[in-house]
């Protein structure tokens, strides 16, 4: 899905938001942002709908959104121009970054600790066994994950797919990384106004189908903080069960 002639300029003379070479960047995304605001990536954007609402809503964080297709980046960057310039009345998106690249060589693209969260959204679920290598949350790309996230890192991964979403969980703790906030059916109680939609998920909700999440702590400061928040909560429960056990005495 590459882009041919005046279509494919276009792009190349987008080098404010679209990069094409992001190899070159490795270690200097800072310096394409012009700022030392944590970085946010989403691997395999699609249509743009997520990571340009993300970057509307939060202009203090850099976000990148990753595809492979040339059409993918040319729809992804109309739609974010569109977006800041009806709610921002600006000509520019400061905080976003379209990159043409795959997530194969994402320690390539980044240096090590240089992003703070991945996206991975509905990604293909590779359901036969003998290509599971190729699914994005097997072992060998949570290496690179973790290689590239920083002290506070996270992923955030959400699916359709209950197989995929069975594989993932068996991965992450296979790697030996903490989980939390895990759904098996996210939008249950009505759509989570807190978290954006992507294009598939908007689709999804509306056939009616489960969307699966965790979030995966990556980074010790983060690791730290999430094992203090659940040795409070357990000891909350633990007052609130004996306070109820004096209380029925």
């Amino acid at each position: 899905m590459r882009l041919r002639g005046r279509k494919r300029e276009s792009l190349e003379s987008q080098q404010d938001i679209v990069v094409l070479e992001p190899k070159k960047l490795k270690g200097r995304w800072r310096e394409f942002f012009g700022n030392d605001n944590p970085i946010h990536i989403e691997c395999g954007m699609g249509k743009g709908q997520f990571i340009s609402r993300w970057s509307a809503n939060n202009p203090e964080i850099n976000y990148i959104g990753m595809d492979i297709y040339d059409e993918l980046l040319q729809r992804g960057s109309e739609k974010a121009r569109k977006l800041w310039k009806e709610e921002k009345d600006s000509e520019e998106v400061p905080n976003l970054a379209l990159v043409r690249g795959n997530v194969e060589f994402l320690d390539d693209m980044f240096e090590e600790n240089e992003l703070t969260r991945i996206y991975l959204n509905f990604s293909d679920p590779w359901p036969k066994s003998k290509h599971g290598k190729r699914r994005l949350t097997h072992p060998r790309f949570l290496m690179k994950y973790k290689h590239v996230l920083n002290d506070i890192g996270e992923i955030h991964f959400k699916t359709d797919s209950l197989s995929l979403f069975e594989f993932s969980l068996n991965s992450f703790s296979d790697s030996e990384l903490q989980m939390r906030n895990i759904s098996l059916d996210l939008h249950r109680n009505g759509v989570r106004e807190d978290l954006v939609l992507t294009e598939y998920e908007a689709k999804f909700i509306g056939q009616g189908k489960p969307i699966y999440r965790l979030e995966a702590v990556i980074g010790d400061k983060v690791l730290q903080e999430h094992r203090r928040t659940v040795a409070e909560e357990l000891q909350e429960q633990f007052r609130r069960g004996t306070t109820k056990d004096f209380e029925e005495e």
